[in-house]
C-alpha cells in the first residue's frame, strides 16, 4: 500500500479538534496533529494494526490517538481515514448514517 487518502468527514473531525486545541493549548493540538500524520504514514506500511470494528462496519478499523481514535478501512490499494473521534464517542450511532462516512 502506497498512500491514505482522508475523508471529508474525517476532515471535519480534524477541523474540529484542531478549533478545540487552539482555544486551550496550541502546543499540545501541534503535536496531536503531528502524531496524527506519523500514524497515518505508520498505518500505510502496516494496515492491519489496528483494532477490528467488524461489528459497528464491515472492514472497519481503529487506532488509539492520544484519546481519539483514527477510524479507518483498507482496500487493495489505498487506506482511506473515515473519521478522527473521541474515545467515548459511539461508535455505532456514528456510522448508522453515510452522510458521517464521506
Amino acid at each position: 500500500m502506497k498512500r491514505y487518502i482522508i475523508t471529508l468527514s474525517a476532515s471535519r473531525d480534524l477541523a474540529e479538534i484542531t478549533n478545540y486545541f487552539a482555544s486551550r493549548n496550541i502546543d499540545k493540538g501541534e503535536q496531536l496533529l503531528a502524531t496524527f500524520n506519523k500514524k497515518c504514514k505508520q498505518l500505510i506500511k502496516f494496515p492491519q494494526m489496528g483494532r477490528s470494528y467488524e461489528e459497528v462496519r464491515p472492514n472497519l478499523r481503529g487506532l488509539p490517538l492520544n484519546g481519539y481514535i483514527i477510524l479507518y478501512q483498507v482496500t487493495e490499494d489505498l487506506l482511506e481515514i473515515l473519521r478522527v473521534i473521541h474515545g467515548s464517542r459511539d461508535l455505532e450511532n456514528l456510522f448508522e448514517s453515510d452522510e458521517y462516512i464521506s
